[in-house]
């Protein structure tokens, strides 16, 4: 698959802090690609220099195989993290608004039928809730039927629910062709969305691949978790655990013989939890915190 967007050493300093240290990769057209990582990470800065939003200090972006030009605006949708609507217009009316913006545009019976949008129509952006109105900056984002389309953090602030239905969105984008940068900090968006993930902590880059991949490449297939408390006493903890808070955890690919041990030291299995390593866990191995703090 032919490479539609390629990063090479972006820096970007601000007083007192570089956002941006060195970050390099490329995006695989018609793919989902990740920016992953805790706020303060660098993400949004470094969408922001994709989108011709800020200048980076240093680095090369390519559109193509070439450098961007003016017609690179034209070219991209985006849905940032805060955008600000006109008042008094209903859902209808700003999608007229922004597909006046451009030359040329996606019908508009499209994008509706595409984001849901068809019972919203009459109202008041105002009075929309938190994932009717995701759905409309979607559609703005798509008005211009972009080949390549950005989008940061999309879900913050939406409830499971309403989550889910936006990732749905998003696959039938994908599933059109489009070519999708994503940042996010929710690491189950970027395990069900993404093909290729990129992890980012303190404006580097410390983990790249699939998602899939770099679980199996840094974890065993499954993670025992215990609380503390049902242990006899701390000496009793087998030596494949490590303490995390108030939990012992084992990474292992043999869950019986982890099991067995821990019955013979006349461990309370009550509380066990085996579940398959994610992400965040991922993220904590490889920084020493999660996913979702700061």
């Amino acid at each position: 698959m032919s490479s539609l967007l390629q990063v090479e050493r972006l820096i970007k300093d601000y007083p007192g802090v570089r956002a941006v240290d060195g970050i390099s990769f490329s995006v695989a057209q018609g793919s989902c690609f990740g920016l992953l990582g805790p706020n303060g990470a660098g993400k949004t800065t470094t969408l922001e220099i994709l989108e011709g939003i800020t200048d980076a200090d240093q680095g090369t972006i390519l559109y193509r195989g070439a450098p961007r030009d003016a017609s690179y605006n034209q070219a991209i949708g985006i849905q940032f993290q805060h955008t600000a609507l006109q008042d008094f217009q209903t859902v209808l009316e700003a999608l007229q608004l922004f597909a006046s913006f451009y030359e040329k545009h996606r019908a508009l019976d499209e994008l509706i039928a595409l984001c849901n949008l068809g019972e919203l129509l009459k109202r008041d952006t105002r009075r929309l809730s938190g994932g009717q109105r995701q759905r409309l900056l979607l559609a703005i984002a798509l008005v211009n039927d972009p080949d390549l389309i950005f989008l940061d953090e999309p879900t913050t602030g939406l409830d499971p629910q309403s989550r889910r239905n936006f990732w749905q969105l998003v696959e039938g984008v994908r599933s059109a062709g489009k070519t999708i940068v994503l940042t996010t900090h929710y690491m189950e968006e970027a395990e069900v969305l993404c093909d290729e993930i990129a992890v980012i902590d303190r404006g580097r880059i410390i983990e790249h691949g699939h998602p899939e991949q770099l679980l199996h490449k840094h974890f065993p297939r499954a993670l025992v978790r215990i609380p503390l408390r049902a242990l006899p006493d701390r000496q009793t903890l087998p030596p494949d655990f490590e303490v995390r808070g108030e939990h012992a955890l084992a990474a292992t690919n043999d869950i019986d013989q982890i099991l067995a041990r821990l019955n013979r030291q006349s461990v309370a299995l009550d509380e066990l939890h085996i579940t398959t390593p994610t992400l965040d866990d991922l993220f904590l191995k490889l920084t020493g915190h999660g996913l979702r703090e700061s």
